[in-house]
Parts: C-alpha cells; structure tokens; sequence
C-alpha cells in the first residue's frame, strides 16, 4: 500500500501530524498518488485513480475520507464505498481497521451485503458509520427504502472499486443510476473510482461522472510497478484440440511445489473441478491444495480465503472468482489454464502474484491446444506493450431502468419530468430518448400495451398532478426481494445426505442424472441419490469415470484485439520463431498444404471427407459469434439444398459439414444473412428466448423469489417463454422485446461482432477447395460430436477423434522433412 521512506523531510505532505507520525514510525510515505488524491478532495474534485495491482488504489480511496474524519468525525454517513465483491468488502474492512486502530481514529467502518444479519441491517439506518462498505445490489435495496433520503443526506464521497469491472455491464447501469440518485439526495458528493486496468479511459471517466462527461473527472496514475514475468508452460507435447489443459497438469503441480504460494486460474468451473481432482490424484506430498468457485457454497469460499489470507495453503484452482481485488501478499505465482481471451484480464490475474510495487507479478500459461498456444503469446505481447482490450461501456440498458425506476418509487414518490433529469446524469444513460423513459415508465406502470389488463403488472399510481407512487406495499416487498441484475442459470442445491450444503449446480444438469450415477463436484466425486423437495442428496462415491458439470454462461469472451493478433501473427511468419516448434512446424504445414488466413480476409477453406463435405470458415470472431453463424449458415444451406448435418465452432473457426458441396460461398456468407435470415431465428430461438428471460427478471416482470416461496427455474422459464410468445404477437416494440435485442448484440449470441465480421469479408472472401482437410481445420474437426446442430440431413454422423485425422492432414510427412517453400 505504502512505498518506502527515501527521504526524512515530509514537510510537504498534505497530511496531519497524526498520519506522518504513523508513516514514520514504519519507515513508510505514502505514494504521490495517495497524497494526490487528499489535494482532489480539498479542491472538492471527482478522481479516476489508475494504479497497478499492490500501488495502494484503496488506501487512496479512503485516505482523504480518515483525513477528513481524524479530527471531527460527526456522526451520520461520511463514505460510501462500492465493491463487486462481498468478499472484498469484508478484506478491505480489514484492511482499514489497522490504521484506524493504530492511529486512535473515532471512525467507525462497518460492510453490509447480503450477508449482513437483519438486525444490523436495521441498526444502520438509525446509527450509520462513518465509513460502509457495500456492493451495487446492497446500495439499490438501501436506496428503495424511505430512510434513503435521511441515511444519505450528509455523504461526502463515493469510492467505486474495480470501477473497470463494473462499468458497461448491468452491474454498472445499477450503480451509475444509484449515484445519479445519491447526488440528488447529497449534491456535494464526490465520487472516485479505483482501477489497475483500464483500457477506455474516457469511457470509464464518463461512466463515474455527475453529469456523464468525462472532462468533469480528473485522472490520477499510480507509479509503475516491476513488470511482470509472464511465459509459457514448454516442453510439453500439445494437443491439436481441448480446452482443458489436463496435459499440462504434472506440470502444474510441480510449479506449486516449487513455489510459495499459486493461483491456478481457469476459465469455467466445470475446468475447475476436473484439474482440480487430475492435481489431487497426483498429489503425492500432500500439498494442501484449494478449490474455488462460484458455484460453491459461500461457507467453502470463505473458509478457502482465509486459509490463503494465513499462509495455509499452498495453491488454489480458481475461476474468476477470485479475478478482483482481494489482497494476498504471498501469492507469487499465477498460472493461466488455457487461453486467457484479454489482455486486461490476463493483466488482473496476473496482478493477484507480487503484490507489491517493487515485487514483478510472475506467471505462466498453459495452452489447452495449438490455436491457444497463438494466443497465449498474442496476449503476452500485449502484457509487454501494455495493450489493454476489452469493449467500452455501452449504453444502459432498458431492463435495469425498470428496475430502478420501481426502486424510486418504493422510496418517495417522484414526478416523471425530474426522474428524467436526474437518470440522463447517469453516464450510461446520458443519451437517453424521452420516448425509451416514457414506455420504460408505461411498462413499470401496468406492464405495457399487451399485459395492462393483469392486475399484477399494476405496480405504479399515476397521481392527479402527474407525480407516481407505488401501487401498495405488496409490490414494495415483491421488488425488494427481486433487486438485482446478477441472472444465474436456474440452480439445485447440493447436500451431503448426512452433511451440510457443499453449494449448487445447474438445474438442467441435476435432471439429466438418474440415481446412482456420479460427477464431480467441490472437488469431490459425489452419487446422486434423489431429491428432496428441491435439494439434490448425495453422498460420497467411489470410481474414476464421473459425469462432469457443464456450467453455463462460463466460457469467456475473446477480446478483438486478441482475435486480430492472432490474425496477424499467423499471416507473418517472421514471428513464428516465438511458437513451440511443433506449432511452427503446424503452421509451415498449412501454408504448404493451403493458404494462411490474412488478416484482412476471410479465409474458407472445403473439402470431402468420409462420404461428406466440409467448409471451414476462420472468422475468429469468437464462439458465441460464430454458435450464431452456424445456425444462420445451416438455414441458408437447407435452402439452398445442401443438405447441412451439421456445425461446430470454437472461438477461432467454424466447421460446417453437408450432404452436398458449397458451390457459391461468397453468396453463403453474405451479409444479408443479418436481416431476415437473423429475424427468423431470433424469433425461435432458444437462446433469445433465454436472453428475454433474463431481462424479464431484471425488470420485474417474471419474480423469482416471492414471501414464502421461490419459483423453480423450470417454472420461471415456461411464464418467460409463454410471456416472450405474447408480446412477440401483439406487442413486437415492447420494451422487454427491445431489451433483448440490445443483449443479443452482444452476449449470449453478440450479433454486432458477427455484422462487423461479415461486413468486412465482403469482396474478400478467400475460398480454397482441398482435396483433404487442412492443417488448420484438424483442431475444429476435433471438436465435432462434442456440440452440433443438425439439419435435416442424418442425425447420426459424428466425426471420432482419432489419429487418422491427423495423419491424413499431415500427409505422411514426419517432423523434419517439411518443404519450406
């Protein structure tokens, strides 16, 4: 937090004698930042501070705030701090009670969640500390009750931590609008964001601002740390396809022997859970060795955090759970499983190692299979040139409105003309249209055109003069229990038939078992015995071959500047030098063998194999992009009489195969697929049917959780689907229909980065006709039969995995012998 004192002469730091006593006796002086910070708040300013990972970013969050209060700490709430984490509000609790403490502060730190007990919960809205650490979800409950206007009349300042990871997402609209209403409330309240990584600068300082310019927020940089040490796992033969990176885990295990303290970071939890049980099985030293996810129950999480916050633990497998923010000074090595797909995240979880300005992060990658070995050097090319990636913030979104807009009125009644006013000071709102907020607030008001005649969807009184208020208090306690952005597949708890909760999976997955059958699970191979009422009991197994979670919604996105890395990389081979040989020697093969996708093109390559024909398109648009272009692709091709049986797509390719060849590819891939073609499947398909459902939540129509009961996923989908059904026929411009087109641009089925992509290909397309499949196209042609999407042709034709596709690529040619012209 603090750097070292080179220099005994402080006279000029802008801190009480209390403060500098504090520094001194520890041989400390707090970083130019954190005093740049104190001068911000004396002049009354909002701060974006920008530091690296161990720069001291939260003490300079709360430095100016224990300045303030050392001498005269009124009573009532001075400071709101906002994290993404339960968990990190508790670590910085923590934190700041060690000053606090030791310099004889009368300041008073308190955190309330969701975890917060209900009595303590009631005694903060009468006695508030000085200081309270929440989260977004926390903060809109709190906002909704009546006390809001009294519990936030005195606030000074807001500090948003990890503000990167909230901005652009339903997260981050909650909380803009949150603070948008917290300034009317306190007009003098300063807000300040905290960030390591942030790749839209102005975006974000948009997002933080009062009014939602970016030139109304001052920057402040945090000094440079070491830089960080970051390779890739060698000396290991590499598989052609997978994600897992299970080839790679005698190795890991090894690291965590040799090293201090490793996060072993993955990206989904299913990964988590098999890596973990492959690690286990090898742990020969009996290395106390952790699991960590989301999925798990909070108990677990809590106890396997602070077993590392003690030293106890010598690794932990862990998926973004612990991207953010908690402190762990003894963490000194990160080991990426598989591709990182950004740069600013692989920067975020590499900062959790060396958590100290002048210790440099240390981490290793290792890739699931060849195409993220490409990757994994993209992204450490990035780390070196500090390339931070990611999307902007994008607009707020129509769902989170409503919800907001019910939570206002759960606390006072407004008048719609100043409710406008203030929601266009949030920065993801600031553009607004006065028609969006009066349908949002018609549709708040009894639901809209297609439900008004429900009595339930009354949840607003329209005043004489104009002014709203809440119907009743029923509808006050039915959003209360709803608030919240956070949508998570439908999920069974799992317990221990003689043992407590151990956390939750899928419902979909939990009824695809019988009783007796086994899978994986908190690190544990666990039998499914049955249900009770809605818990899933089972108990301890036996055995080596466990069915496996699939979790949904885990995989992450793969950032464009990574996508156009490895576009480049491959279309230059003066870099190929940096790439394990057997991937060099891949990559010379394709370019043999065919052509290397530029970067400016879409390369497609078709071919017959085993009585079928396959095309092969490198769009590297992502995988949520390309699920979409396959079912697109697969539409157009039972049109046109190819008889498609079927496709499969990864983040970097696409693989379609057929009854018959594609004759006209340029007319297959052009972009007036985004028009009716889109439409058509929109409306059918399951995943914008889910993607509805998830914005139906959020805006309070479909209520999970209602007094005394909550609704089972499978309930909460069929009212979603029934409703969707509805509106789609008599109400098509719904504000829940025009939600769910907003997320499908992004997301689930991100219909704006497959636009671009076939927008840009169009006149140059590359279309090579092989007689066997390429090099290239082995790693896709691996992945068929693991998910597919069938036409009308045979339902049955699923390619094996096995040698012999490999060998036919490779031609016969042995390592050595490969022609290089």
């Amino acid at each position: 937090m603090i750097s070292r004192d080179t220099s005994p002469d402080n006279s000029d730091i802008p801190l009480p004698a209390v403060f500098k006593e504090w520094f001194a006796a520890r041989g400390w002086v707090p970083h130019p930042h954190q005093l740049e910070m104190v001068r911000a708040a004396r002049k009354g300013l909002d701060s974006l501070v920008i530091a690296p990972t161990g720069g001291g970013k939260t003490l300079s969050g709360f430095l100016a705030s224990m300045v303030e209060l050392a001498d005269n700490a009124p009573a009532g709430l001075h400071t709101l701090y906002i994290s993404p984490l339960k968990a990190l509000a508790v670590d910085i609790h923590r934190n700041l009670e060690t000053p606090i403490s030791e310099m004889g502060l009368p300041i008073r730190v308190e955190t309330r969640t969701g975890d917060t007990p209900q009595s303590k919960r009631a005694r903060q809205k009468e006695d508030p500390p000085h200081i309270l650490l929440t989260t977004p979800e926390s903060l809109a409950l709190m906002i909704s009750y009546e006390e809001a206007w009294t519990l936030f009349a005195g606030l000074k300042r807001v500090v948003v931590d990890e503000a990167h990871a909230l901005a652009g997402t339903k997260r981050g609209d909650q909380l803009a609008l949150c603070m948008a209403r917290l300034n009317r409330i306190a007009p003098e309240c300063r807000r300040v964001g905290l960030s390591a990584t942030v790749a839209h600068e102005d975006a974000l300082r948009g997002w933080l601002a009062p009014n939602g310019k970016p030139d109304g927020v001052d920057i402040i940089r945090g000094g440079g740390g070491v830089r960080a040490e970051v390779s890739i796992m060698d000396g290991m033969d590499l598989p052609w396809s997978g994600h897992y990176a299970l080839h790679a885990a005698e190795r890991v295990y090894q690291e965590i022997g040799k090293s201090g303290v490793t996060i072993v970071f993955v990206n989904t939890r299913a990964q988590a859970e098999v890596l973990f049980q492959t690690i286990w099985k090898i742990n020969d030293d009996n290395l106390p060795i952790a699991l960590h996810h989301g999925s798990l129950a909070v108990e677990q999480r809590r106890k396997v955090e602070a077993a590392m916050s003690r030293g106890a633990l010598r690794g932990v497998v862990a998926t973004s759970s612990l991207d953010l923010g908690i402190d762990w000074a003894a963490v000194d090595l990160v080991i990426q499983m598989g591709a990182p797909k950004g740069v600013s995240r692989l920067l975020q979880r590499i900062g959790r190692a060396g958590h100290r300005l002048d210790t440099p992060s240390r981490a290793i990658l290792a890739p699931g299979n060849r195409f993220e070995v490409l990757e994994c050097l993209a992204a450490i090319e990035g780390v070196d040139a500090m390339r931070l990636d990611g999307d902007p913030p994008r607009p707020g979104t129509l769902d989170v409105l409503a919800q907001h807009i019910l939570g206002l009125a759960c606390s006072a009644p407004f008048n719609p003309n100043d409710l406008y006013d203030e929601i266009t000071s949030a920065g993801p709102y600031a553009d607004l249209d006065r028609q969006d907020f009066d349908d949002v607030l018609r549709y708040v008001e009894d639901g809209g055109y297609a439900l008004r005649a429900y009595e339930k969807f009354k949840r607003l009184f329209r005043k004489a003069n104009g002014s709203y208020e809440v119907a009743g208090p029923k509808v006050i306690q039915r959003h209360r229990m709803n608030i919240g952005t956070i949508i998570q597949e439908p999920t069974v708890k799992v317990r221990l038939r003689r043992g407590p909760v151990l956390g939750e999976v899928e419902e979909y997955f939990i009824n695809g078992l019988e009783p007796g059958d086994t899978f994986v699970f908190g690190g544990r191979l666990l039998r499914f015995d049955g249900f009770r009422e809605t818990t899933a009991l089972v108990s301890e197994a036996k055995g080596d071959a466990p069915k496996i979670p699939a979790y949904m919604g885990g995989r992450l996105p793969f950032t464009t500047f990574l996508s156009d890395q490895v576009r480049e990389m491959l279309a230059d081979p003066s870099r190929w030098n940096r790439l394990p040989e057997q991937v060099s020697e891949w990559l010379r093969l394709q370019q043999w063998r065919s052509v290397m996708p530029g970067p400016d093109q879409l390369l497609i390559e078709s071919f017959p194999r085993h009585g079928k024909n396959y095309l092969v398109a490198y769009c590297f648009a992502g995988r949520n992009a390309h699920q979409t272009l396959g079912m697109l692709l697969t539409r157009r091709m039972e049109r046109a009489g190819y008889g498609p049986l079927g496709f499969v797509a990864s983040d970097y390719v696409i693989a379609v195969w057929s009854v018959r060849p594609v004759t006209d590819v340029a007319a297959l891939f052009d972009e007036d697929m985004m028009g009716d073609d889109l439409e058509a499947w929109m409306d059918e398909s399951s995943l914008m049917k889910r993607t509805f459902r998830n914005a139906a939540i959020i805006a309070g129509l479909i209520e999970r959780r209602l007094p005394g009961q909550e609704k089972t996923g499978r309930q909460v989908t069929f009212s979603a689907d029934l409703i969707y059904d509805v509106l789609r026929e008599h109400d098509p411009d719904h504000i829940l229909l025009r939600a769910t087109r907003m997320d499908a641009a992004s997301g689930l089925t991100d219909v704006a980065r497959l636009a671009e992509m076939l927008h840009k290909a169009q006149g140059r397309i590359t279309h090579r006709r092989l007689d066997r499949v390429s090099p290239l196209a082995v790693p896709i042609l691996l992945e068929i039969g693991k998910e597919s999407v069938y036409g009308s042709g045979m339902d049955d034709l699923l390619i094996e995995a096995s040698d012999d596709l490999i060998e036919e690529a490779m031609g016969g040619i042995v390592h050595g012998e490969l022609p290089l012209s």
